[in-house]
């Protein structure tokens, strides 16, 4: 499934790198496209914002069809940057080649991934990652919280998620069910998180999975549940997402800037912005910031037009700054 679900369009005049100048000269508005992860965009979007105030002539049109959905216009130009919840896949990679359109890969910030349910909900202290599985792997029947722990009320679980675009439910389903995109069809599917957090408001007995800075926005309606994996409960936080005490729900969340677009004075302005301002920004919508040295890396990275993939696999057990350093 794969829907458009929002966009936010940030006007002004351009002048950076535009056509014009010169006396009696117009200037022509230059317009930088975004779309991809819903989960990205609150931190792209504040950074649009007050990229704005600094360059009111510059338009940039900010959308979130998903990780997947955003990577397909990206492919094929119709965009300048991708928000993605999780690493570019191998086979976006490949068709990115195919497409003659190079990436430069940048992480923008921890997320981690929170298990919510509705306020009413009093019978869970914690869920396992094996009751997770249990519950979101391809095929399962369970349909009752009594089904995932005798202990819990014979209450009908109602399920809410990401739809299949997005890099939360690709990254979820792997470190959960163990592939990307192997989970059960019957929930409510929604590229957009707010309809997500609607759900869960109003149903009893509903779960639901999306990222940190949602439930944050969110937490007098909502409660997040501790996830087990196997050495006790850890509730998602700033802190645990951070140390990586909040496992195996933690992970980084990137922007993708065409090579083409890279080439741009106004897109670079932007890139420059946003990492130079993200520790501060991202903060403000509700996720983690990296370390400070991820982002002076990152901008490195840019500066350089480094291309490829560093995150796409054998990550594991490695600090981002070691992620980071493989070139």
């Amino acid at each position: 499934m794969r829907r458009f679900v929002g966009s936010v369009a940030l006007v002004g005049l351009l002048g950076v790198g535009c056509g014009g100048g010169g006396e009696g000269g117009s200037t022509e508005t230059a317009t930088i496209r975004v779309d991809g992860s819903s989960t990205v965009f609150p931190i792209t979007e504040a950074v649009a914002e007050e990229f704005q105030r600094e360059h009111p002539d510059v338009r940039i049109t900010v959308g979130f069809s998903g990780t997947g959905g955003g990577f397909k216009k990206f492919q094929v130009g119709e965009t300048d940057i991708n928000d993605a919840s999780r690493p570019i896949k191998d086979s976006e990679v490949t068709t990115s080649e195919e497409s003659g359109i190079g990436f430069i890969e940048l992480p923008v910030a921890f997320d981690g991934l929170s298990v919510l349910v509705n306020l009413e909900n009093d019978w869970v202290d914690h869920l396992t990652v094996d009751e997770l599985n249990a519950i979101w792997r391809p095929g399962s029947t369970i349909s009752s919280w009594n089904e995932v722990r005798s202990s819990f009320p014979d209450e009908p679980l109602v399920l809410y998620g990401p739809g299949t675009d997005s890099g939360t439910f690709d990254y979820f389903t792997e470190v959960i069910n163990g592939a990307g995109g192997a989970c059960r069809s019957d929930f409510t599917a929604s590229e957009d998180d707010n309809v997500l957090v609607q759900g869960v408001a109003g149903e009893k007995g509903a779960l639901a999975f999306f990222g940190f800075a949602y439930y944050m926005e969110n937490r007098e309606r909502l409660r997040a549940v501790p996830v087990d994996p196997g050495t006790g409960p850890v509730a998602p936080s700033e802190e645990t997402i951070n140390n990586g005490t909040y496992a195996p729900l933690s992970r980084p969340i990137f922007i993708y800037v065409s090579t083409v677009a890279a080439e741009r004075p106004e897109v670079q302005a932007f890139v420059r912005f946003y990492l130079e301002n993200a520790p501060t920004l991202v903060s403000e919508v509700g996720y983690v910031p990296l370390p400070d040295q991820v982002y002076e890396m990152a901008l490195e990275r840019f500066e350089n037009r480094v291309t490829g993939s560093v995150f796409g696999g054998g990550t594991m057990g490695r600090t981002i700054e070691e992620i980071m350093g493989t070139d």
